[in-house]
């Protein structure tokens, strides 16, 4: 059954995502040919900045994406169906509930931890109408979509940055996307997520005011380096 929540909350396919680096085009040609999901009205994209994951997670964070030796910049938090007011969650499906280790590692370049994969596709991925394999095709092709700022790849340092500045510079490496379509969300005083709002075939942006709403009012977020 599907639940409405108040709060925000593979061959032939991996042949088709592989065409593109990971976070650097943000071209929408390959992302007409995604599978179209159903059920709801257009997707958030959640990009975590882990290392803002692992500071403000502190012990709690998943070992595998902030252990010794991990450099994640942003990863794909998850891909999540909206309708233009709350979403649904943890769906009825026949799909099964438990996603295949060997499937989830596969994602690990974006999405680096097993319990992340699985989590998002039984709280999320359930309630697109796709199956396993669709969902983490267009979940990674939403990824490739977004062209991730310069700004953020490979910080040294530890910086105390505006989140209208964080929205700027996603703008300004996306110029198609307008700013009613991406969050930038905090958590205590650390940078967590940017949420950009996409329809369901990904070809376009899409404003999105609830979510837009939830955006972090903090004067300035902490961005840990990722290295």
């Amino acid at each position: 059954m599907m639940r409405r929540s108040g709060l925000l909350p593979l061959a032939a396919l991996l042949a088709l995502v592989a065409c593109s680096e990971p976070g650097a085009s943000g071209d929408s040609a390959d992302a007409a040919s995604v599978p179209l999901g159903s059920g709801f009205d257009f997707y958030v994209l959640a990009l975590s900045w882990s290392p803002g994951y692992c500071a403000s997670e502190g012990e709690r964070a998943n070992r595998q994406q902030c252990g010794p030796g991990t450099d994640f910049g942003f990863v794909a938090h998850g891909l999540w169906p909206q309708f233009e007011r709350g979403w649904p969650e943890y769906c009825e499906t026949d799909e099964p509930l438990s996603v295949p280790r060997e499937q989830a590692a596969a994602l690990g370049d974006i999405m680096p931890s097993v319990g992340l994969v699985r989590h998002q596709w039984k709280k999320h991925g359930t309630c697109t109408g796709l199956d396993q394999a669709d969902y983490f095709a267009v979940t990674r092709a939403a990824y490739e979509r977004i062209a991730l700022p310069g700004a953020f790849k490979d910080r040294a340092e530890t910086a105390s940055i505006r989140p209208a500045e964080v929205e700027r510079d996603f703008l300004a490496a996306n110029p198609e996307l307008p700013a009613d379509a991406v969050a930038v969300i905090c958590d205590r005083r650390f940078l967590r997520d940017v949420r950009i709002c996409m329809s369901r075939d990904l070809r376009e942006f899409v404003s999105c005011p609830e979510v837009d709403r939830r955006a972090c009012t903090l004067e300035a977020v902490v961005v840990p380096p990722d290295d």
